[in-house]
């Protein structure tokens, strides 16, 4: 159980740092956010991976999985730098 969560841990943080990289623009994000973020990723990642047909079961770290998480993570990252700074602001 431990293990399945540091190896989570690494793989999220690994696939937020891919997708920072790989997004132009400036990030200020902490540690914890990049690793918010590739968690995230990597359940958006497996839910377009479930859309599409790729069911892996297992549970093990694939490269296919990471690539997923990173796909993922850019995904949400677009979306962030997009729409979330007017999310927390609301309309006045």
């Amino acid at each position: 159980m431990i293990g399945s969560l540091i190896g989570f841990v690494i793989v999220a943080f690994v696939a937020g740092v891919l997708a920072r990289a790989l997004v132009p623009g400036k990030d200020t994000m902490s540690w914890g956010q990049t690793i918010l973020l590739g968690g995230v990723g990597s359940f958006v990642g497996g839910f377009l991976g479930r859309i599409l047909g790729r069911d892996s079961s297992d549970g093990a770290v694939q490269t296919a999985g990471l690539i997923g998480s990173v796909i993922g993570a850019v995904i949400v990252l677009i979306l962030y730098k997009k729409y979330g700074k007017s999310i927390g602001q609301g309309k006045r």
